[in-house]
């Protein structure tokens, strides 16, 4: 009898699809365990929030508490407006003023910048990341807030706050806290993590496909536009949802430079508040059921907002992937 079928070989041959096949099983459960684990928690956390927020539903409705702006705790009247809109201005201020910078710093990394100069920029860029939230909301206090009131609020008054239509929004005293503030430390603080997840994806672009486009005659900008960004793209959708997810829930920055003011301007530099900031603000202070729920009901306002932006995001994704394939 040869090794091979020696009966020692048989044994362990008729036992490894055995242990392979137990091994898979319980891999798969494993996984589909953690998969499922996401989502109880999830419901959980909604279920958790619904039911905290129902009083507050209750007595105002639930569009009567989303399209109410006023906000007083001693008449125990509360509206979510005047939070929702100042989240949703400081958020697109930030991603305005971040979403170029942050892709000029990956292009750059990746394209253009000397090879002994990459690696500290990139660096420096993951460090900025690293900085705790109250830092940029001391930092925009006591720093950058009167800075841009002293300097940069009254330029811009006297120039875009001129301009018809758009004027009105480049008003307000120069007190430099405001939800324009507010969106400009937002920014500062996701241009690393937006940068960093860009800089990744576009490392990941072969280099023979540059090279191709460069022997042809392309120039950078080409190159980026028609090779980086269409292999890219979904990478750098993410990059861009997750410096919003940041935006859309950060609280002590926020809290810091934005006013706490439960009002509603048209102008971006009068002060206003977010979600974020006004649970901050006010769930120690809550006193009673309703101011309590009221408070939680934002929190619900928040997680829905979040959802609909992302779920927002990958239908366009999608649809960009479906355009793809018809002009293939």
């Amino acid at each position: 009898m040869t090794e091979e079928e020696s009966p020692v070989a048989v044994a362990a041959t008729q036992g490894a699809p055995r242990t392979r096949a137990f091994g898979d099983l319980l891999f798969e459960g494993i996984t589909r365990s953690a998969a499922v684990g996401v989502l109880l928690v999830l419901g959980a956390i909604v279920v958790m929030l619904y039911l905290g927020a129902r009083p507050a539903f209750e007595k105002f409705g639930f569009w009567g508490f989303v399209t109410t702006a006023e906000w007083n705790p001693v008449t125990e009247m509360f509206g979510g407006l005047s939070p929702t809109v100042g989240t949703l201005v400081s958020s697109l201020i930030a991603l305005v003023i971040g979403l170029p910078v942050s892709f000029g710093i990956a292009i750059f990394i990746t394209e253009m910048a000397p090879p002994w100069l990459k690696q500290p920029v990139g660096t420096a860029i993951e460090l900025l990341a690293a900085i705790p939230s109250i830092i940029y909301g001391m930092w925009g206090l006591f720093v950058f807030a009167p800075f841009f009131a002293e300097h940069i609020q009254p330029v811009l008054t006297d120039t875009l706050g001129e301009l018809p239509g758009i004027g009105v929004l480049f008003q307000g005293p120069p007190l430099g806290i405001s939800v324009f503030t507010a969106g400009i430390v937002l920014a500062i603080m996701i241009i690393p993590f937006i940068a960093s997840v860009m800089r990744d994806v576009f490392e990941t672009v072969p280099a023979e496909l540059r090279e191709s486009a460069f022997g042809i005659g392309c120039t950078t900008w080409e190159v980026v536009w028609h090779v980086i960004l269409p292999l890219t793209k979904v990478g750098v959708m993410g990059g861009v949802m997750l410096g919003l997810g940041r935006a859309l829930g950060e609280t002590m920055a926020v809290t810091f430079v934005i006013g706490n003011a439960h009002e509603l301007h048209w102008a971006l530099f009068e002060p206003g508040n977010s979600i974020a900031s006004t649970i901050a603000n006010e769930f120690t202070e809550a006193d009673g059921e309703v101011y309590t729920a009221a408070l939680i009901a934002l929190g619900l306002l928040l997680f829905i907002i979040t959802f609909i932006i992302l779920a927002l995001a990958k239908l366009m994704l999608l649809r960009m992937s479906r355009q793809e394939g018809l002009r293939s």
